[in-house]
């Protein structure tokens, strides 16, 4: 550092000192989703509940331009303003402020990985669409302009097609258009970009009859034929001379100016420019009469191509295998800064206090991506945004976690695998508590029951891991055939420069490729060529080397260590050193590859064919672990009390499969083994006869008809036998549509891409005949109304842990009360916030009321646990005590608690502790063994017994029943504890 101490640095030092002592950290987040449906002014209505409620912070979902009808915002298609469909700066600036008002904040998703390209919204896109490499936003994307398949090269493929592109053509459906100076095609809802130069085929064509109406020296021709002149002499798409492209951008758009100035003063040039127009176009009978359109189509940057083709010859990156995602090279500062500005400016104007960073996964080198934003951000809030690169110097010398931002990131961490210390962040968004938090509610000495009912019922018994590795190799020869090809041509191409690797073969390296990539345990490595490998990295690289070479003995071992070489740049030196570059730009490309492979084969993939307990498949879980021990829990929050006490924990978000509450039903079942079983064979054998024979099987499979009456146990939301009519078909809609997805997803009897209709159908009408018989229903309920009962008790317990844990908790829209929400876009339906809104006044007065005998109040809410109040009444205490102690809950020790006794495993105890001040947590778990299967309230001498939990002497007050308990010696006995309520927060006064 003390290299970097002149008198600027000094400067920045004082600032980034005062930021650090002025920096927002939330006590407690909302998830907010805004779209057209749900905009700005909406929002603020709710900033009073949402204080009232105990929320510090609301955390918002995309707010800048999206493609329009967005539900989402995460295809963002234009950085530099607001979303139109939420609203105006003043309404955005407006929210903000009201938030600041009553002393929260605001943090915003911000995606910096790619963008929404579908349409015309993105005017970065557009013009690379008209102007190929030559555009200033050609490097902006993530495209090989070099592809493997020659045709494509200095072309971007755009398979938006509905058919093959000759069909397509020549039944009309791609338009040429003229529009206000410029020329387009049309295609469904795309208007694709005429190329400028080629503008002088249609011009020209026009031309011939211009001549024969108009005199030689007629103005308007003239300008015409002028028109055509600067058309021959603009710089072609090709050109390298930077100095010509400014030209050829400058000079197409005064060419464009000059025609639509002719076009609408002359009568005869429209004319003619009509005609040629219609001409180009065509007529459906006449292929011949495409040909034109079709000389024309073929001189643009862009191929267009029917759909199916994008998986093997795409030569852009997409998010995943999105064709209308296209990925952005952040990487790039003129990116970086066009990506970043306005948020930035409205961080640094106070607008916004943190952001969530979506998939920085997909980023090229993430953690310098992270020092970037948060120098950055400083930056900004110095006046200068050209210190940036100062000030990511200065914090990378620094080398602290204490950072000036906040900042989390959306990391999914699987295999125990920590989150990157030199990621500038605070922690991540919180995949990883929801699944450790899950665990805890799983009984996990049932697994081997679970398994045998699963294989007996489906008569499959493969292995997760198996299926995992074989859904990986599935989706790199299909989804995302074309990436992994283009990633072995460049290995190829590497090893041709090397003698000592020029024999390996194409396909010999791309089988070991995918085999590697199929071993990998993790989403992505991190090795940069800048910094020394980590631990972590060579770890994994080196066991997936292993386990792909284990699995393929019929390929060569030398190929293998061949790519564990170069993913570990230890063969970096054999390299030329004007190769070296090119090795490790592999390395960073394979990178960014196997997050997407991971993501599209697992949690797109596997967890819905998969279903042994389908609540265990969820982002950031793994469906193999059946459950986790209390010492496990406990040793991962003091690991993240460790190292990341802020970073975010939740238990719903818009990406979970299913909702907290229907997680926590179905988990109820991993303790009912054989009332399960039981319940399978005779729905089984009831339903048999409303399925269809396809192709000699009966449809649905007996997998997803597993899947289903799981389904119907999670998402079931009626208190009533028989629910009003409108009720009933919405959720039998909900639930069509869900299989519908959860199938198509699987890939295994139909999928999005090849969808079979037969199949799809028959699963349809099941779902509908199920639903449709009284008797089903009837012996469907009695389990349904066990499961929800202790469910309700789960999900009691894990929304206090969410609260109460290291960290900072996140409330998703609406799961203050409870919410039986699927995968989106189930979860993104409108919550009731006038209903939300009542209940919380009318708790929030009860619990004032001078007289109010909380215990009482607690207790009448848990006999009608089905309204919801009881888990509101839960988040609100526990929200505004959080807000009251929030140096108690960022700050304090974790320490966990050991019960003694017989019913010593059904509890789960810590505390949190700041110098005097002291709070302890206790929470049951696994309640079917804990009342003995009873579906009781479990209170009292008869549930706890002997059971005790050691802590201090002293006087406490449960905050959730405002009943006191005097310790005497060091234990307090649970059947006090939990006298009246089964939870407990007890305040040490």
């Amino acid at each position: 550092m003390t290299t970097l101490m002149d008198n600027k640095f000094a400067q920045i030092e004082t600032v980034i000192a005062e930021l650090k002592q002025q920096r927002h950290i939330p006590c407690a987040t909302y998830r907010l989703q805004f779209s057209a449906a749900f905009t700005f002014r909406d929002a603020l209505a709710l900033v009073p509940y949402l204080h009232d409620l105990g929320i510090s912070d609301v955390y918002a979902s995309p707010i800048l331009r999206a493609v329009p009808g967005s539900t989402h915002g995460y295809d963002v298609c234009d950085h530099s303003q607001l979303n139109p469909e939420l609203g105006t700066m003043e309404d955005f600036k407006t929210f903000s402020a009201a938030l600041h008002d009553r002393g929260m904040g605001l943090i915003v998703d911000i995606v910096p990985n790619h963008m929404g390209i579908s349409g015309n919204c993105n005017p970065w896109w557009m013009d690379v669409l008209e102007n190929g490499i030559m555009s200033p936003y050609a490097s902006y994307f993530d495209i090989d302009w070099t592809p493997v398949k020659p045709e494509l090269e200095n072309r971007v493929l755009l398979p938006i097609l509905e058919d093959q592109y000759g069909v397509v053509l020549d039944a009309g459906k791609l338009i040429l258009a003229y529009e206000n100076g410029s020329f387009v095609v049309r295609y469904a809802d795309h208007v694709l970009p005429i190329a400028p130069r080629t503008y002088r085929a249609i011009l020209e064509y026009a031309l011939h009859t211009l001549t024969s109406i108009l005199d030689e020296g007629d103005e308007a021709l003239l300008e015409y034929q002028s028109i055509l002149t600067a058309l021959n002499y603009l710089p072609p798409r090709l050109e390298d001379d930077p100095d010509r492209r400014a030209e050829r951008q400058r000079e197409k758009e005064v060419i464009k100016r000059r025609l639509a100035a002719l076009y609408d003063s002359n009568d005869s040039i429209r004319a003619a420019i009509e005609e040629a127009v219609r001409t180009f176009n065509g007529t459906p009978d006449d292929p011949a009469s495409f040909d034109r359109l079709d000389a024309l189509l073929d001189a643009q940057p862009y191929r267009l191509a029917y759909w199916r083709v994008a998986a093997e010859e795409i030569n852009f990156r997409r998010f995943f295998d999105i064709n209308t995602m296209a990925a952005i090279r952040v990487e790039l500062p003129e990116v970086f800064h066009a990506v970043h500005d306005l948020t930035l400016r409205l961080m640094a104007e106070g607008h916004i206090d943190g952001l969530r960073i979506d998939h920085p996964d997909g980023l090229w080198n993430p953690a310098r991506y992270f020092r970037q934003l948060q120098a950055s951000a400083l930056a900004y809030r110095l006046g200068d945004p050209s210190l940036a690169d100062q000030i990511e110097r200065y914090l990378a010398e620094e080398n602290t976690s204490d950072h000036p931002v906040y900042v989390v990131a959306e990391k999914i961490l699987t295999e125990n695998e920590p989150l990157p210390r030199d990621w500038a962040v605070m922690g991540t968004t919180g995949y990883d508590f929801a699944a450790q938090v899950n665990g805890l509610f799983v009984d996990a000495s049932n697994e081997a029951a679970f398994s045998e009912i699963y294989g007996d019922f489906t008569v499959n018994r493969r292995r997760f891991s198996e299926l995992e590795h074989q859904m990986k190799l599935k989706i790199m020869r299909e989804s995302l055939a074309g990436e992994i090809n283009a990633l072995a041509h460049d290995l190829e191409r590497l090893s041709q420069r090397n003698r000592r690797y020029r024999d390996f073969t194409l396909n010999g390296l791309r089988t070991a490729l995918r085999e590697v990539i199929a071993s990998l345990p993790i989403y992505r490595t991190y090795v940069d060529g800048e910094h020394p490998i980590s631990e972590r990295d060579a770890i994994f690289i080196a066991k997936a080397v292993r386990d792909a070479r284990r699995r393929n003995p019929g390929v060569s071992k030398t190929v293998f260590d061949f790519i564990r070489d170069t993913l570990l740049l230890s063969n970096l030196e054999s390299f030329r050193e004007e190769d070296r570059p090119r090795v490790i730009d592999f390395v960073m490309h394979f990178q960014q590859m196997t997050g997407p492979v991971m993501a599209k084969s697992v949690e797109d993939t596997s967890f819905y064919v998969y279903n042994r307990l389908v609540s265990l498949n969820e982002v950031g879980g793994n469906p193999s672990q059946f459950g986790i021990s209390l010492d496990s829990f406990h040793e991962q929050n003091m690991a993240r009390q460790r190292d990341w006490q802020h970073s975010m924990l939740t238990l719903s978000t818009h990406d979970t499969k299913r909702s907290e509450d229907v997680r926590a039903r179905l988990n109820v079942l991993s303790e009912m083994p054989e009332e399960w079983r039981s319940a399978l064979a005779r729905w089984s054998e009831r339903n048999a006869n409303k399925k269809q024979i396809i192709e000699d099987e009966p449809a649905p499979s007996t997998n997803d008809e597993y899947l289903l009456y799981q389904t119907l146990l999670g998402a079931w939301s009626f208190r009533d036998d028989e629910p009003e009519q409108s009720a009933w078909s919405e959720f039998r809609e909900r639930i069509k549509g869900y299989m519908a997805k959860a199938t198509r997803e699987a890939k295994v009897h139909t999928s999005w891409t090849n969808p079979d209709e037969d199949y799809d159908r028959a699963l349809s009408e099941f779902v509908d005949l199920v639903l449709g018989d009284r008797a089903f229903i009837d012996d469907f309920l009695p389990l349904q109304r066990r499961v929800a009962f202790f469910g309700r008790l789960n999900s009691l317990s894990q929304t206090m842990l969410k609260l109460t844990c290291p960290g900072v908790p996140d409330t998703y829209r609406g799961t203050e009360l409870w919410d039986f929400s699927l995968v989106d876009p189930d979860n993104r339906r409108p919550v009731d916030y006038d209903h939300c809104r009542t209940l919380l006044a009318e708790l929030k007065q009860a619990v004032e009321t001078r007289d109010c005998d909380r215990a009482a109040f607690a207790e009448e809410l848990l006999a009608h646990a089905e309204d919801g109040r009881i888990k509101l009444y839960i988040t609100y205490l526990l929200l505004n005590f959080r807000r009251d102690h929030e140096k108690l809950f960022q700050d304090g020790a974790y320490t966990p608690l050991n019960a003694e006794g017989e019913r010593a495993p059904h509890v789960c105890a810590f505390e949190r502790r700041l110098n005097d001040q002291a709070v302890i947590i206790v929470t049951p778990r696994l309640f079917v063994g804990l009342t003995d299967g009873v579906e009781r309230v479990p209170v009292g001498q008869d549930i706890w017994g002997d059971t005790s939990l050691s802590i201090m002497p002293g006087n406490y007050r449960n905050l959730l029943t405002d009943e006191f308990h005097r310790v005497e010696g060091n234990k307090i006995n649970l059947a006090a504890v939990f006298g009246r309520v089964p939870l407990a927060v007890l305040i040490r006064e």
